[in-house]
């Protein structure tokens, strides 16, 4: 990458670098250089900065491969290779190879590759035969719509006649098998949406019993669906309008203070806080990602996680409406968990002693554009790190949160440090319901069992279909280095020979996973799965290790199963959900739990990998944790739902030799 000389104020500084985290008020700075940017922001692992998405743009187009209609999915960094970067952490050096990766489509044909930003050259060129990149084509639908005449047809035996009254909510199907979704295709699903004048709750005015299948291909409709046709509901819902109670005013101020700063630092894109260190950054598709964690020890470094972030997430939804067949939403793999990242609001979305770290991402020109305020960093009061017979010890958690919004929903993603050495990955869901249209007012009315079977009625007309938010995380765990293996320990109950007073003993019961398939398995609240490093043992002799945790509390029902028949397309499409842990040899681009390219495909990911029953013992592995929640409505969650969490951790397990919060002060 070509270097330019450049001298900018703070204010400046703060556009430049907005991409890689960087928080301008934490440097302390009156004027920098470009070279003294580079030195304070620099790691491996940094984002892209907006220059270099554009940079990367711009070498593909004037490459061989380059042409005017392509357009860019995404483009991103690619990690160098892992033991450099791990190299660098311990020691620093040299800089490595900066590199992008990028998806684009040309001549209607996705593609993928590499470029090269220190040679300005593009490395890598492919064309991806199976699958599709992220969904960017929103809207497409609505035109290729409007220009068929027997789409125009429906439309007004459903009553609408002025097009300029009706809007399309569109998505890409799944793979529904062959005869509906041929290889190759690149087919959506557009369903007509009223617009109610002043309405600021779009979701609360669905309309149902119409919908046209679209190949944006061909750009022609293929199909229309049609079913029933009830009503549109008109009530505002306007859920921005404060509603003036007594509480209202009744509620003091709730100051957060922390006079002396923030206990953590930030350098670049790396966090210093209470023995912990690690790197941020966020990623298009899968959002916040955490790499290079450590945790000091008396002045040792150990190693705990290379990386960690979202490896899929998905939100199927149980409703068999042909309107509903797109709404098995993939919303890292089609949407991007990352693109969709919006800037937080102080004293709402995050506390007020937050500091705030902005981001940048690509648009389909290849442009970048920043979003302001994405990260949060900031220190909370949790309750007790212990306490006996008066003597206790405050504890204090770091969080780091970015908010993606998706459509309907607005998902909280939190990653959260203990002093403890814990790491809780906690996802809160609130937003918008989706909602159908139905003849139904109260569930007295006689169509009130037919409307509901497929979910809650949450308003006049309104039912809300039955759903499940299932996210998966993957966690390159280095637990005091790479070479790791997983195994567990059960405890249980067995009888004791010629008993005297007690009938029976607790034991546990320890094993080993030596293969991927010996790994894979459903959440048992009562076993410990733990992640260990035999060759490193604390002072008792037992190898240092973290216990990883699918579900560790929630305010939903934990999503035990998919909700789906064995035979149904969903499962074939992404096997991660069926199961809560799996473990698989470390291999870089195995990166995603459902496969890269979700689109029009089937399980290209765990489901797939893990049929190979790799060695996983004593071994650089990954661990995928599968959580999430099923979501049966209520009315109180109508028309916008509070935050609900759902929570998954990692937590040492003999990683130290004894309490390791013994240091923290008492409070005053």
């Amino acid at each position: 990458m070509r270097k330019k000389k450049l001298i900018v104020s703070v204010i400046a500084a703060s556009v430049v670098i907005a991409s890689i985290n960087i928080f301008p008020g934490a440097l302390g700075l009156g004027r920098l250089s470009a070279a003294e940017i580079d030195k304070i922001v620099y790691h491996p692992l940094n984002p892209l900065s907006p220059q270099e998405i554009e940079e990367t743009a711009a070498i593909i187009r004037k490459s061989q491969y380059g042409s005017k209609d392509m357009y860019f999915s995404e483009i991103k960094l690619e990690e160098p290779d892992k033991q450099k970067v791990w190299a660098w952490d311990d020691a620093g050096g040299a800089k490595l190879a900066r590199e992008a990766t990028f998806t684009l489509i040309k001549g209607n044909k996705p593609y993928e590759g590499t470029v090269n930003l220190d040679t300005d050259k593009v490395v890598y060129w492919k064309e991806v035969k199976e699958g599709w990149p992220f969904y960017t084509e929103w809207g497409q639908s609505e035109a290729i719509v409007e220009k068929d005449k027997d789409a125009v047809a429906a439309l007004a035996r459903h009553g609408i006649t002025d097009l300029s009254k009706v809007s399309f909510a569109d998505g890409p199907l799944g793979d529904y098998g062959p005869e509906l979704t041929p290889p190759g295709s690149r087919l959506a699903m557009s369903v007509p949406r009223p617009k109610i004048e002043g309405a600021v709750n779009n979701f609360a005015h669905p309309m149902d019993g119409l919908a046209f299948l679209v190949d944006l291909n061909a750009k022609k409709v293929i199909k229309i669906y049609e079913s029933g046709n009830p009503p549109v509901p008109t009530d505002p819902n306007d859920y921005t309008k404060v509603v003036k109670t007594k509480r209202t005013d009744e509620i003091k101020p709730l100051i957060i203070s922390q006079p002396k700063g923030a206990s953590f630092s930030v350098k670049g894109t790396t966090v210093d806080w209470q023995n912990w260190k690690f790197h941020f950054r966020l990623d298009p598709r899968v959002g916040p990602m955490v790499s290079t964690v450590s945790y000091t020890e008396n002045g040792n470094k150990r190693k705990i996680m290379y990386e960690g972030g979202l490896g899929g997430m998905m939100v199927p939804y149980g409703d068999p409406d042909a309107a509903w067949l797109y709404k098995i939403f993939m919303d890292a793999g089609e949407y991007g968990v990352g693109l969709s990242t919006r800037p937080l609001n102080i004293g709402s979305d995050v506390p007020k002693n937050a500091t705030l770290f902005d981001a940048a991402i690509n648009n389909t020109e290849g442009k970048a554009q920043v979003i302001k305020n994405s990260f949060a960093l900031f220190e909370r009061y949790a309750d007790p790190e212990w306490s006996h017979n008066g003597e206790a010890r405050e504890r204090r958690e770091l969080v780091l949160r970015a908010i993606a919004t998706i459509g309907n929903y607005d998902y909280v993603l939190d990653w959260v440090f203990l002093q403890n050495g814990s790491i809780k990955l906690m996802a809160g869901a609130t937003g918008l319901a989706q909602v159908k249209a139905v003849n139904t007012k109260t569930m007295d009315d006689k169509t009130a069992v037919s409307d509901t079977r497929n979910g809650k009625l949450v308003d006049a007309n309104i039912v809300a279909p039955t759903h499940q938010h299932i996210f998966n995380y993957r966690l390159d765990l280095d637990v005091d280095g790479e070479s790791n293996s997983v195994g567990e320990i059960l405890p249980k109950a067995i009888s004791v020979k010629n008993p005297e007073f007690a009938r029976s003993e607790m034991i546990t019961v320890e094993k080993t996973y030596k293969l991927e398939q010996d790994a894979i398995q459903k959440f048992d609240p009562d076993k410990i799965v733990l992640v260990t490093n035999t060759s490193k043992e604390n002072k008792l002799g037992y190898a240092t290790g973290y216990q990883v945790m699918p579900y560790a509390g929630g305010t939903h029902p934990f999503m035990e199963e998919p909700l789906f028949t064995k035979t149904d397309y969903v499962l074939k499409r992404a096997e991660f959900i069926n199961n809560h842990i799996w473990v698989t040899p470390y291999k870089k681009e195995e990166q995603y739990s459902e496969g890269k390219y979700t689109a029009h495909n089937k399980d290209t990911g765990l489901g797939l990998w893990t049929q190979q029953n790799r060695s996983i013992e004593n071994k650089d592995t990954v661990v995928w944790l599968t959580t999430g929640t099923t979501h049966v409505m209520r009315a109180e969650e109508f028309p916008i739902m509070p935050t609900e969490w759902v929570t998954a951790m990692i937590k040492p397990f003999n990683f130290f030799n004894e309490t390791p919060t013994l240091d923290l002060n008492k409070t005053e």
